[in-house]
């Protein structure tokens, strides 16, 4: 769920309120600018690569059209790419029958401003009473906490900077799934990657979150307005 960073833990910010940031213009890899822009060909499906001035690989599938899209380093070759993909073939199939069987039945739904209004004022009325009571369990805080609409994960965390991004959608789904995001990215505080050390934090913070985490993968992320990446 949280992206993939490659920076040092640092120390909790001192206690207080956590600001919740206003929306503002992504600064992470979405929005570098392509370099490059090429079609690959991994076991029969077309993958689009955009490649950018990042250092790692990051894949989506979009909403429109189930489209496989993968950012990569601007030297990286296409068989590593190929690879990659390859060893998220499960999660891909999955995502994209979701997609497509719900574009089939006519069942897909779009944000609507007032959704949007809706699911930000729940997060932000949860959100206080959770970091007040995870913040002495996991021993670290967020320094701020962004809400915005996301694509393809959850949310996720930047250990260097202590920041946590929280998808707006969260607003409109059951409470256990945003705690869990909650305590899922501050774990990463401490934690990066998905590891042996974050399963273990994890298993003692929120026993069931195996559970959880399944019910969410079942989940479909709602499609934003298409956007240049």
């Amino acid at each position: 769920m949280a992206e993939v960073v490659r920076s040092h833990d640092r120390p909790s910010p001192p206690r207080g309120t956590i600001p919740v940031m206003p929306r503002r213009r992504s600064t992470t890899h979405a929005r570098r600018p392509v370099l490059h822009e090429s079609t690959i060909i991994v076991d029969g499906l077309a993958v689009t690569v955009l490649r950018k001035r990042i250092a790692n690989m990051y894949l989506r599938v979009r909403p429109q059209g189930a489209m496989v899209v993968v950012s990569a380093p601007a030297d990286l070759g296409d068989e590593r790419i190929a690879a990659f993909v390859r060893s998220k073939a499960g999660w891909i199939t999955v995502q994209r029958s979701r997609i497509l069987d719900a574009e089939a039945n006519g069942d897909v739904l779009v944000w609507t401003p007032d959704a949007e209004a809706a699911a930000r004022r729940v997060i932000e009325q949860r959100l206080p009473g959770l970091l007040a009571r995870w913040r002495p369990i996991v021993g670290r805080s967020p320094s701020a906490v962004t809400i915005r609409k996301m694509t393809t994960r959850w949310g996720s965390c930047t250990p260097a900077t202590g920041r946590i991004r929280l998808n707006l959608q969260l607003g409109l789904m059951e409470p256990k799934f945003l705690e869990y995001v909650v305590v899922h990215e501050m774990t990463h505080l401490w934690a990066r990657g998905h590891g042996e050390r974050f399963q273990r934090l994890m298993d003692g913070w929120l026993p069931g979150w195996r559970g959880v985490r399944r019910e969410m993968n079942r989940q479909r992320v709602l499609p934003s307005p298409s956007r240049p990446c």
